[in-house]
């Protein structure tokens, strides 16, 4: 599985689980997501069947940038981009066939993750001088897989590895770890894993006559990883607002709570033709969202 793998430990270095095959990923054309996870899953097999560990790669990582909030629903893919400045020694030959970087972020500990989610393939570096590269690589996320859990909403820490194979094939019989450089740093950023939300409204009655009561009502729902489907998202306080007709501004009318099941709903009196929508300011799990604004002909 690409999230929520064991990952075992080889004398206090990241097992290679959390490595690929560089044959597998070199090629821009190859590695389709069932491909890396196979070699990934050899990877992690020749370690275990190795003696020793991986000798400490001579890099470093910094200027991890990452988007702040990942907003992922229940069934589309999810790509977010990630950038980094890759450091290392002369010794270290980062245009190697066998050469791979990735970014990372999980929750737990970096060695002994609770979850981890990386991209389908290596970063791409690009040289800036002898010693020092800019990176680009993706977060990529599978809701529909089942990669996420309800539980795993909030914050996300952020790592970056590096491995030098040099020559070494982990899927191999004769596979020697000791020949393999790798680095793995942690604490390089975070971002919040959010559940995705869905906003509605709806004003009626259409239409109605001045002074009389406009009922208002809506849904606020997230996105229930657990279970594939949309869920309502319960006490959370939502913004009524309206804009006149003619007018580009939206302004707060009250504030109302969602029930028991993510429902709203609220009555206002009519006094003008006008757009009502609710908005939601979003919490550390679930992003903001707004509903489309609803005419109400108002005689």
């Amino acid at each position: 599985m690409r999230i929520r793998a064991t990952v075992a430990a080889v004398s206090g270095a990241l097992a290679l689980s959390a490595l690929a095959v560089p044959a597998a990923q070199a090629d821009d054309s190859a590695a389709s997501r069932a491909d890396v996870a196979k070699v990934r899953q050899a990877a992690h097999a020749a370690s275990a069947r190795a003696a020793g560990k991986p000798y400490a790669l001579n890099v470093s990582f910094s200027n991890f940038k990452i988007a702040k909030a990942v907003k992922a629903g229940t069934t589309n893919h999810v790509a977010t981009t990630v950038t980094y400045t890759l450091t290392h020694g002369a010794d270290v030959d980062i245009t190697a066939r066998d050469f791979v970087t990735d970014p990372i972020i999980y929750r737990g500990s970096f060695t002994r993750p609770d979850s981890m989610l990386y991209g389908n393939k290596p970063a791409k570096c690009t040289a800036t001088n002898a010693t020092t590269a800019t990176c680009k690589g993706t977060i990529d996320v599978y809701p529909g897989d089942h990669e996420l859990r309800n539980t795993d909403a909030g914050t996300w820490r952020a790592a970056a590895e590096a491995t030098a194979f040099n020559g070494q094939d982990p899927a191999g019989e004769t596979f020697d770890i000791t020949k393999v450089g790798y680095k793995g740093q942690s604490g390089l950023g975070s971002t919040l894993m959010q559940r995705f939300s869905k906003l509605t409204v709806d004003a009626s009655p259409e239409p109605v006559k001045k002074g009389k009561p406009i009922t208002v009502t809506g849904k606020l729902s997230r996105a229930n990883w657990d279970r594939g489907t949309y869920n309502g998202y319960v006490e959370q306080p939502v913004n009524l607002q309206f804009r006149k007709n003619g007018s580009t501004t939206y302004t707060t009318v009250k504030t109302v709570k969602t029930n028991a099941t993510g429902n709203l709903k609220t009555t206002v009196t009519a006094t003008q033709d006008g757009y009502f929508r609710f908005t939601f300011a979003g919490t550390t799990t679930t992003p903001s969202a707004t509903a489309k604004g609803d005419f109400v002909d108002v005689r």
